[in-house]
């Protein structure tokens, strides 16, 4: 799962002109250390629904890497 993961939100990131990642931290919030908007983060929710089938946004906001890990193990 980390892998498919590191790789779609790098895909996100590069799409946008924003750095990319080399691995996932928890820790890392989607906004404040990845620099995504409010549109990167319904591209990620798109791209995740159909890596995974799951809508992590659907619950509410998601803040951070470890929130989506954990939402994905669900």
């Amino acid at each position: 799962m980390h892998t498919k993961l590191l790789e779609i939100i790098n895909v996100v990131l590069t799409n946008n002109d924003l750095p990319i990642i080399e691995e996932l931290n928890p820790d890392q919030t989607l906004q404040n250390d990845l620099g995504m908007d409010s549109i990167n983060l319904a591209e990620l929710s798109v791209r995740l629904e159909d890596a995974y089938e799951v809508d992590v946004f659907e619950d509410g906001m998601v803040f951070s890497i470890g929130e989506l890990m954990h939402k994905l193990i669900k």
